[in-house]
């Protein structure tokens, strides 16, 4: 006789996976703050486009709503000549 598989041992509370999920989430959103920092302090900045790209993405699908990090950035480079489109 064949044994069946058990996927789950013990049920799984929604909730717990939850909050689970939503702390990965936010380490994840700190960790590509950091990321696009280091790659702009080593004038790599495609990689810092990238990584602040990432930080919006898991801002929005993570509903933290915090300020963006890189607004500062946006407003220098007008500041210097850049065009906002």
């Amino acid at each position: 006789m064949a044994k069946q598989c058990k996927l789950m041992s013990e049920p799984v509370n929604a909730i717990d996976v939850a909050i689970a999920t939503r702390e990965r989430l936010s380490q994840e959103l700190d960790e590509a703050q950091i990321k696009a920092h280091r790659n702009l302090t080593r004038y790599k900045f495609n990689n810092f486009g990238y990584w602040a790209a990432i930080w919006i993405h898991l801002n929005r699908v993570g509903q933290f709503n915090r300020p963006n990090p890189f607004t500062d950035y946006v407003k220098l480079a007008s500041k210097k000549g850049g065009q906002n489109d």
